[in-house]
């Protein structure tokens, strides 16, 4: 009996006990957290707007880094808000991160991602957007001072190549008739015979000069060709050579260049029996008559 009339009185307070716990809840002071059906955090309070075209500094921000931020230049952010010393800002201080008129024309409001943050448009009244920001562009190969010139960072014309100068003729002009000259002032003593005078001889004394019938080029100068004595030979073109047989004294050596009328050397009369001047003209090697190329006398 002692234990039944016990359980009922412990079992008798309980609701008793439950309001009491109730109505000291509803009691407290505190507000009990609210979510919304998408399971979002409990709301707080809400912080102060700030208004367009603004940027609240927080702890560890530099001006520069506001500046990537809103994508705008450090000069501009010192300018717009009369800075007069960029490194020292506040935490809290407000900034402007646009011009002036931002605040009417809608500004920019950094959207964090990751670390950083980029600059996005805000919509302006009427629910009408800012066009797009025209996309920067520069010269691909990076800055180009700046130039009245018109022309100035355009890539440069083509510079055309140097014209190679014409290679030096290894011999004279061709010489033809009308551009030689008799080699010796003496008469001639025996003509051109194809079969036994391949050329003319011109008499005179030991020590008379001995041109050059044509410019050109001294191929031979010496005594090694048997039945020519002293002899010089000049090569005028790709056809035309001169010879000059039986000297005296030579005074040009191979390889030298000559004039027309240049003294070439002295009569003589090495390997031939009389003073004289055995003189040919060959056209590609083949022996032809002088006098049909010397002026006529």
């Amino acid at each position: 009996m002692k234990f039944a009339i016990h359980m009922q009185t412990r079992f008798g307070l309980m609701p008793a006990l439950l309001v009491s716990v109730v109505l000291a809840g509803c009691a407290s002071s505190g507000e009990a957290p609210v979510r919304d059906g998408n399971g979002a955090p409990p709301v707080t309070g809400s912080a102060p707007a700030v208004p367009a075209g603004m940027h609240v500094v927080r702890q560890g921000e530099t001006l520069l880094g506001i500046a990537r931020q809103y994508n705008v230049t450090l000069p501009d952010l010192v300018r717009w808000n009369g800075l007069t010393n960029p490194d020292q800002i506040q935490v809290g201080q407000s900034l402007r991160v646009g011009p002036p008129d931002m605040a009417q024309d809608g500004g920019a409001t950094a959207i964090p991602i990751g670390d950083g943050a980029v600059a996005m448009p805000v919509p302006m009244p009427g629910g009408t957007e800012p066009a797009a920001p025209p996309l920067k562009q520069g010269p691909l190969g990076g800055p180009v001072p700046y130039s009245q010139d018109p022309g100035a960072g355009a890539a440069p014309p083509p510079v055309p190549a140097p014209e190679q100068p014409a290679p030096a003729p290894e011999t004279p002009a061709a010489a033809v008739a009308g551009d030689w000259q008799w080699p010796a002032a003496g008469r001639v003593i025996a003509a051109y015979n194809e079969a036994s005078n391949k050329g003319v001889d011109i008499g005179g004394n030991v020590g008379d000069p001995v041109y050059a019938a044509a410019a050109g080029k001294v191929v031979y100068a010496g005594s090694g060709l048997r039945g020519y004595g002293k002899l010089v030979v000049i090569k005028h073109n790709q056809e035309y050579n001169s010879v000059y047989a039986h000297n005296d004294k030579l005074l040009v050596k191979e390889d030298d260049q000559v004039a027309r009328g240049q003294k070439i050397a002295e009569l003589g009369s090495s390997e031939t029996d009389r003073p004289k001047l055995h003189f040919e003209i060959r056209k590609q090697g083949k022996a032809i008559d002088p006098t049909k190329y010397l002026p006529a006398r």
